[in-house]
């Protein structure tokens, strides 16, 4: 079996864009030079790779197999590449990061300091909720992922670098929002709340820090981000439980108000995640050693003490 690499970066492309027709536009190919490479490559193996079910295409087991094998060989090509230009003294090179939805608040000033220090490297940047996350990791499509506490099911290195409070949040003109002393936890249960939807980092820790003090989850509507949560309390919906790095354009407004709860913030943490199986890039290990000494320059200006 003779299997080109131009063959492999094809049909890598074919199933990550599930369209033929996209993927010879990212190739800068035509639609007929693309299919040819796939029957070409089938031929070698002698399966397909894909179902054809009218306009669609499905990868077959022969191609999720495939796939998974073309997606190491790319990136073993792309830290063959940084390892050779290292070596000859050039900072350059790519890195792939994919980061929590939530961290969108503070990582465009990290890249923006990471990239002053190393202007010739590119980064290829996504964002993406929980499932997503754990998906580009379980498939070893990124370098490194920015992300509230990973699982402990999958095998992952991970480091903490920056706390993450999150806050009860309401608008300045709500009864509590006027309140100087400490607000009991008992008297915020009463209100309704917009949370996170199922599946969120923050979701999980509300529910936790409730079970933890023996209370049942609020009457409450659910929402898939923070700025939704945001724009809700705004509008007078109820109370809302965001990261404390969400809100530094609101509280400068006034837009929006921390509550002084009993117990809170509720304060998780922000991780640098990566496989155990992985191999550390040049790229990747200056952007994760520049995260680990900037970090202390990201925190919010006001986190509400206990």
């Amino acid at each position: 079996m003779r299997l080109t690499l131009k063959q492999l970066q094809i049909f890598r492309v074919v199933a990550e864009q599930q369209s033929y027709t996209r993927a010879a536009k990212a190739l800068y190919l035509t639609q007929p030079a693309v299919s040819m490479q796939i029957k070409q490559l089938e031929a070698e193996i002698g399966m397909p790779v894909f179902d054809r079910i009218g306009k669609q295409i499905q990868l077959t087991d022969a191609g999720r197999e495939l796939l998974r094998h073309a997606r190491n060989i790319q990136i073993q090509l792309e830290e063959t590449q940084q390892s050779m230009e290292a070596l000859r003294g050039i900072r350059r090179g790519r890195l792939h990061l994919t980061m929590a939805s939530t961290a969108n608040y503070f990582t465009p000033k990290m890249l923006a300091g990471f990239c002053r220090e190393y202007p010739d490297i590119q980064i290829s940047l996504k964002v993406a909720n929980r499932a997503g996350l754990l998906d580009a990791l379980a498939n070893n499509t990124t370098d490194l992922v920015i992300m509230g506490e990973p699982p402990a099911t999958m095998p992952l290195a991970s480091e903490i670098f920056m706390e993450n409070p999150l806050v009860i949040i309401a608008a300045p003109t709500h009864p509590l929002a006027q309140r100087k002393d400490m607000i009991r936890l008992h008297e915020v249960a009463r209100e309704n709340f917009i949370i996170r939807e199922i599946g969120s980092g923050t979701r999980a820790a509300v529910e936790r820090f409730l079970s933890t003090h023996e209370f049942d989850r609020p009457q409450s509507i659910e929402m898939n981000s923070s700025e939704a949560i945001k724009q809700a309390v705004q509008a007078g919906l109820g109370l809302g439980v965001v990261s404390m790095h969400t809100l530094e354009m609101e509280l400068a407004l006034n837009r929006l108000v921390v509550l002084n709860v009993e117990g809170l913030p509720i304060m998780r943490h922000w991780y640098l995640v990566y496989r155990k199986d992985r191999h550390f890039s040049p790229v990747s290990q200056a952007f994760h050693d520049y995260v680990l000494s900037h970090a202390a320059e990201l925190r919010p200006e006001k986190t509400p003490e206990k």
